[in-house]
């Protein structure tokens, strides 16, 4: 479980082909002198199980599911992955509850500059956009965020300074695919709803 309070930007330093799958292996420091094997971290809001450490490096494997259904199997030597340790018990909860189990993938669509500030337009299958609602929560890219509007094609979030510097969404641009993880308690409740139709 994690809250979408993003710790650290890591750098993939390095892909190493293991078909069906890869082995993804990030850099940065900080984490890694904390990090031990079996770990969950959040890379880009997938959870992911840490399976080798080395120095100021770890590494996980991901599948083709994970690569196919996320924004992981377009990284490369040198992209940054926003990053975050699984949530230690006691721990204050800033953010939401953040499972770290994408529920798709969206597209910027628009971005809109104002000065250090921005708002993004995200453009979405409709069948997440059922799970979002004006002022609930959502992750991108594992970043917990409130959603400012919410149509049936697409939402909007708004972006303060520290969070453009601090993370991956900084430098996106439209085109730019990222990883969504709706807000728990919707999916709850849209299955609570289709239930009554069983």
């Amino acid at each position: 479980m994690f809250s979408g309070i993003i710790e650290s930007l890591g750098t993939i330093t390095e892909i190493r082909q293991e078909p069906p799958g890869c082995r993804l292996i990030v850099r940065e420091p900080k984490i890694a002198a904390e990090t031990r094997v079996a770990d969950s971290i959040s890379v880009n809001g997938c959870c992911l199980t840490v399976i080798e450490t080395a120095g100021d490096t770890f590494g996980f494997q991901a599948g083709p599911e994970t690569l196919q259904r996320t924004n992981l199997g377009e990284l490369k030597p040198g992209s940054p992955v926003n990053l975050e340790r699984a949530l230690a018990v006691g721990q204050r909860m800033g953010g939401h509850f953040v499972s770290g189990h994408i529920d798709g993938t969206g597209t910027l669509i628009e971005r809109e500059d104002s000065g250090d500030w921005s708002t993004f337009w995200f453009g979405v299958p409709r069948a997440l956009a059922a799970q979002m609602a004006s002022k609930g929560s959502i992750a991108i890219d594992g970043v917990s965020l409130t959603i400012v509007a919410s149509e049936p094609d697409r939402f909007s979030v708004a972006l303060i300074p520290f969070t453009l510097a601090v993370t991956t969404l900084g430098p996106l641009q439209p085109g730019g695919r990222v990883n969504l993880e709706t807000d728990i308690l919707a999916k709850y409740v849209q299955r609570l709803v289709e239930a009554k139709t069983w």
